[in-house]
């Protein structure tokens, strides 16, 4: 196709993605506004080897301005934890009467990094249930050979396998929770309910695990709490995570304090909420792992985790859920000083 020099300047000029041209003496002589933001100043008359430097991209364009119809390649801007990842697309065209590659950039940022989520979440997964599935298989083979007679180790191993059995149940409770709950995100909830109400019932359905660890538990400000729409299921399960860690992490014969405030104003909710601190008497959390404690399969300390039963998914349920209600989770924590977890709901 060929064109002119004022019609490929107009067009790009009104194209919203990055999108330069390349002439035939291989020079960038037409960009956008949001090339330029991207690139960086002025690009009119520069050489593209000097502006884009990165080999696949540039041999994408190399091979347009040879002849080529068009080609693709990925491009890199940024640096580590700020990269932006865009597609580059050339097409050879003819502008006054000499062939050149009109280059444009797509913004796939969002969508490797969706894909890499994936593929990191596969990953966990398969390493989750590789290592019970492997010591279920090792008792079995042993209980049908060296152990079939020993009844002290047939014993060992049955329960060792349920322990094992327990926890691939839970991690799959846990993946269907998780599942449910990101279905229906976007869902809002209508039914008005009683968090007071809730919360009781939490501390209640917890009493043996409370029991076991020895562990006190505060009530403060619960009473004569308002009304607010939610899921009561699924707010029972958040209460029920941030309650349960509070009582293992917290350590035996800790106090768990539960405290609820009414907010006149919560910014972050351009109205009333409601704030309920979980607090628990622990040893801690570096402040390092706070960003990262509702992330899928993130555990502060695997091997304690697991020891207790943990999945590494119940605060990544707890977000979703508090997303899904219009709320929001705040973490609080010093080495030494225990944690807070505080779950603000709007009132409206």
């Amino acid at each position: 196709m060929q064109v002119d020099v004022e019609h490929v300047l107009t067009v790009i000029e009104a194209l919203q993605p990055p999108t330069v041209f390349v002439d035939h003496d291989n020079r960038i002589t037409i960009s956008n506004r949001p090339a330029r933001d991207m690139l960086g100043g002025a690009l009119a008359g520069r050489h593209y080897f000097s502006v884009l430097r990165q080999p696949v991209i540039l041999d994408a364009i190399d091979s347009v301005l040879r002849g080529g119809d068009s080609a693709a390649a990925p491009f890199i801007t940024g640096q580590d934890a700020g990269e932006t990842i865009w597609q580059a697309s050339a097409r050879a065209l003819i502008v006054a009467g000499q062939r050149g590659a009109l280059v444009s950039f797509e913004d796939t940022t969002a969508t490797e990094e969706a894909g890499q989520m994936r593929r990191d979440f596969v990953a966990n997964v398969s390493h989750e249930l590789r290592t019970p599935l492997t010591a279920l298989i090792g008792f079995i083979e042993t209980l049908g050979g060296a152990a079939r007679n020993d009844p002290a180790a047939r014993d060992r191993f049955l329960s060792i396998m349920a322990r094992e059995a327990n926890r691939m149940n839970r991690l799959v409770q846990d993946l269907l929770s998780l599942s449910r709950v990101e279905s229906e995100e976007r869902l809002r909830p209508t039914v008005r309910l009683n968090p007071g109400d809730l919360l009781r019932s939490v501390t209640v359905s917890l009493g043996p695990l409370l029991e076991a660890q020895s562990v006190t538990i505060n009530l403060e400000g619960c009473a004569d709490l308002p009304d607010l729409p939610g899921d009561g299921d699924q707010l029972c399960q958040v209460f029920t995570n941030l309650i349960e860690n509070a009582a293992k992490y917290g350590g035996f014969g800790g106090t768990v304090t539960i405290t609820a405030t009414q907010i006149d104003h919560e910014p972050s909710m351009r109205g009333p909420a409601l704030r309920i601190d979980v607090r628990d008497s622990g040893e801690g959390i570096d402040p390092i792992h706070l960003p990262r404690l509702t992330e899928r399969f993130y555990r502060v300390d695997a091997h304690r985790s697991q020891d207790m039963g943990g999945t590494g998914l119940g605060l990544a349920i707890v977000k979703h859920i508090i997303n899904r209600h219009r709320g929001r989770l705040k973490i609080e924590s010093k080495p030494g000083q225990g944690s807070t977890f505080s779950v603000f709901l709007p009132l409206g």
